[in-house]
């Protein structure tokens, strides 16, 4: 039981295992729409929600893909928090984002994430902040993907 929160134009479909159960999950019909476009699991649905309000029962999920969207809701936090709970107990969490280090400064970032959040994403999120909020997950790995570090490949495991 797969879910993969924002899954947008669903471009990340055919790199899937077909052996899951997997929920997409989008804020627009649009882009449920243009997931239909993309070669899908054979179990594969798709719900129209918000990855800050999941519509989904506590515990419902093995394992909850973020891909690029902590940078992209308005409230990341929520988001996480939300992932947390409908995690089951020992599930994964696979994140792939950009983040500020902890204490970075990022000037320009920082200066240019009013403008740049209202139109596609954030600068100024900082993971270890998030993560500290949700106690029920826990850092499993963390590593360096792009861009000096910025992008980050991280899982976490729920407690």
């Amino acid at each position: 039981r797969v879910l993969l929160a924002g899954v947008g134009t669903g471009l990340d479909l055919p790199l899937l295992p077909a052996q899951h159960a997997y929920t997409g999950l989008d804020l627009t019909a649009a882009m449920l729409r243009r997931t239909a476009t993309q070669s899908a699991p054979p179990d594969f649905r798709r719900v129209r929600g918000d990855a800050q309000r999941l519509p989904f029962a506590d515990r419902c999920f093995d394992q909850v893909i973020l891909h690029l969207i902590l940078a992209v809701v308005p409230d990341p936090l929520a988001c996480l928090q939300e992932t947390a709970r409908v995690l089951d107990v020992g599930g994964q969490v696979l994140i792939f984002d950009k983040f500020l280090a902890p204490g970075q400064r990022a000037p320009v970032r920082r200066l240019l994430n009013p403008l740049v959040r209202r139109i596609a994403t954030r600068f100024d999120v900082v993971f270890e902040d998030l993560l500290r909020q949700t106690p029920s997950l826990s850092l499993e790995s963390d590593q360096p993907a792009l861009a000096g570090g910025w992008f980050r490949l991280i899982r976490l495991r729920g407690k």
